[in-house]
């Protein structure tokens, strides 16, 4: 029996979406019921407003556009919630405007130097901003491998270190494969640990990935090795076959169950678009079942692969 969860997993698969896209729309559907939802407002608009928590004032807000305004636009949506926009007004929308611009680290060093040649920019420098200037001025990579490594055999010293610098640090020296397979195998047998990491979306997706790849790696060694590989080859073409005309039957009863609840139903323009696109994914992929059926090649050409990709 399949729990909202899955049925979530199956339908980004079968729509070709991420997990995390499907659940983030049904989300934002949620939060507008029918009778609440604004034909002349973007869907953008209602998934920005869906983060007001009160009910009543968000079925009010969107009602009432900005003062002259006269419509909702993604970025008074934004202003409304707290959020970045795109078109920055105020000084503090500039700032974070800024901020965003400067995470690019070729435009954040000149920007960077370009400051620190005006004294009167310097002077208003918090004292801990400008260690932190200082360090990253270190230009020469063996002292500052020197200056870091003694400093983290300072336990009083790496005590005081805020989290989020812990973890950066953490990023950092993984970056060697060698290094970050042994760590994480080695926190992956910590049960906390490995509780909170599969928390994770994209953590989950990526273990769930890489034991099936290591699966896949185990099948081939096994048909080019093992001498009972031609008769288990012909087993697994029944059961290919089978969980063909499963997936053919479930698709067909899945669109009698789901179309009719579309009578007499509007779908916005994005909505319009995605179902589209995935009709295509559709047509596709019908036409390189049939092929593979008929011929027995299953060989996807570069604009098949990209269509079923969604790109």
């Amino acid at each position: 029996m399949f729990t909202v969860r899955d049925s979530l997993f199956r339908l980004a698969e079968d729509i070709g979406l991420s997990y995390s896209q499907v659940k983030h729309l049904r989300w934002t559907s949620s939060r507008w019921p029918e009778q609440h939802r604004q034909t002349a407002v973007s869907f953008t608009v209602h998934r920005i407003l869906a983060s007001i928590e009160d009910e009543q004032e968000r079925f009010a807000a969107i009602l009432k556009p900005p003062a002259g305004a006269g419509r909702w636009t993604p970025d008074e949506a934004n202003r409304r919630v707290g959020r970045q926009v795109q078109r920055p007004v105020t000084p503090q929308e500039k700032v974070s405007a800024i901020h965003t611009l400067a995470r690019d680290e070729d435009v954040a060093a000149v920007v960077t130097g370009d400051l620190l040649r005006r004294p009167t920019v310097v002077a208003q420098v918090r004292a801990e901003d400008r260690v932190s200037a200082v360090h990253t001025l270190v230009e020469d990579e063996k002292v500052a491998a020197a200056v870091t490594g003694d400093l983290l055999k300072r336990p009083t010293v790496v005590a005081q270190v805020r989290q989020e610098d812990r973890v950066r640090a953490v990023e950092e020296l993984t970056r060697d494969e060698h290094v970050a397979a042994t760590v994480t195998t080695g926190l992956l047998r910590r049960l906390a640990v490995a509780f909170k990491a599969m928390s994770d979306d994209t953590a989950r997706h990526q273990v769930n990935h890489a034991q099936v790849e290591r699966g896949r790696q185990a099948r081939d060694d096994f048909e080019r090795t093992s001498p009972v590989a031609p008769a288990v080859k012909r087993i697994d073409r029944t059961v290919e076959f089978l969980d063909l005309i499963t997936a053919c039957h479930a698709f067909v009863a899945a669109s009698g169950r789901v179309v009719p609840g579309l009578r007499d139903r509007q779908l916005g323009e994005d909505e319009r678009v995605i179902v589209h696109e995935n009709i295509a994914r559709v047509r596709a992929t019908l036409d390189w079942i049939e092929t593979a059926v008929d011929t027995g090649k299953v060989d996807v050409d570069g604009e098949l692969a990209r269509l079923l990709q969604g790109e």
